[in-house]
């Protein structure tokens, strides 16, 4: 679905983190949606390195842009000497700014801050250059056990990665009030879908889940499932609330959720439903219970108002929607 009415002919769009799957999914919905606008991707693309608690610093992988047909470069958004190349050797009209160290659980401070805050005002002052309109992922986490709805204003993060999150928006803020540009934080909640896969462990529970009941294992929940809500988002609504964020009555941040509450247990019986099986769950205790979240849920009534933002898929829709690649990537990256 094409989300805006402009066909962007001329224009240069540059995705930061373009090998992650909100990078990539952005990619393709120009390639397909407005095709004569100018597409360059920069990721750090995964290697060996991982952080102290074992996982990738970088999850960017080919495969989420196999098909993809722009321009792509592999850098460290941290490296001063590729900025100044961006800025000397193209005029950006929109940055979509998607890198980061999204893992929750890394303990690295130094780092996270340093890639996380650091390098965004690295690419505010890019976007103040090139006089683009920057869209930049902001996050959830810096909510932390907030109590529902979560809105802005309200935030209370409890790891690096939150608090990294709530210094971009602050920063953010500053510019807007400073600055005549256009810069939209998009909060994203639980989100799901195509080309997450290579988040390993960090890929959403529904990934997780279908997977093990693929493999014919009982699902293995958290006691009392039932009342464990997440606001859960399916990747085609991210996507249309960044490309919502290119033209926005107001700047500033935003909530990217669906504004509804699911269970984890949901999750189970809707994947079960939708991939034809029945198998029994297993309860386990909940080891995190005073260190979890246990409810969250966007408002989402000011991204309604200034982007025009409306979620388009329930849990239902979105997991009926993502069935296919489910199967698909459990065929052709699990079992093999």
């Amino acid at each position: 679905m094409r989300y805006i009415e402009d066909d962007l002919k001329g224009n240069t769009i540059l995705i930061t983190g373009g090998a992650g799957f909100i990078g990539s999914s952005l990619a393709f919905y120009f390639q397909h949606n407005h095709p004569d606008a100018k597409v360059v991707i920069l990721d750090s693309f995964r290697s060996g390195e991982t952080l102290s608690n074992g996982n990738l610093k970088s999850f960017g992988h080919f495969k989420n842009l196999l098909g993809f047909n722009g321009e792509i470069i592999s850098g460290d958004i941290n490296d001063k000497g590729l900025l100044l190349d961006l800025e000397m050797n193209y005029k950006f009209d929109y940055i979509f700014h998607e890198a980061a160290i999204s893992d929750t659980t890394a303990l690295e401070q130094d780092l996270m801050i340093k890639t996380n805050v650091n390098a965004f005002k690295d690419f505010l002052n890019l976007a103040l250059e090139h006089n683009a309109n920057m869209i930049y992922a902001s996050s959830a986490a810096t909510y932390g056990n907030a109590e529902s709805p979560q809105r802005v204003g309200r935030e209370a993060p409890n790891n690096v990665y939150g608090f990294s999150k709530l210094s971009m928006d602050n920063l953010s803020r500053e510019y807007i009030k400073k600055y005549n540009i256009s810069i939209v934080g998009l909060r994203y909640f639980n989100v799901y879908g195509p080309r997450e896969f290579f988040k390993n462990t960090t890929a959403s529970m529904i990934l997780q889940f279908g997977h093990q009941i693929l493999a014919g294992k009982n699902p293995r929940l958290f006691e009392n499932s039932d009342k464990i809500l997440r606001d859960f988002i399916y990747i085609e609504d991210v996507v249309q609330a960044n490309i919502k964020a290119m033209q926005p009555k107001e700047s500033g941040i935003y909530n990217v959720g669906t504004g509804k509450a699911r269970s984890f247990q949901d999750i189970v019986d809707i994947l079960q439903k939708e991939l034809g099986t029945s198998l029994a769950c297993e309860y386990i205790p909940n080891p995190f219970v005073g260190s979890y979240q246990f409810h969250t849920q966007a408002d989402i009534q000011t991204s309604k108002d200034a982007l025009g933002y409306a979620p388009a898929y329930e849990m239902e829709d979105g997991i009926k929607a993502y069935a296919s690649e489910i199967k698909r990537i459990y065929e052709t990256e699990v079992k093999k």
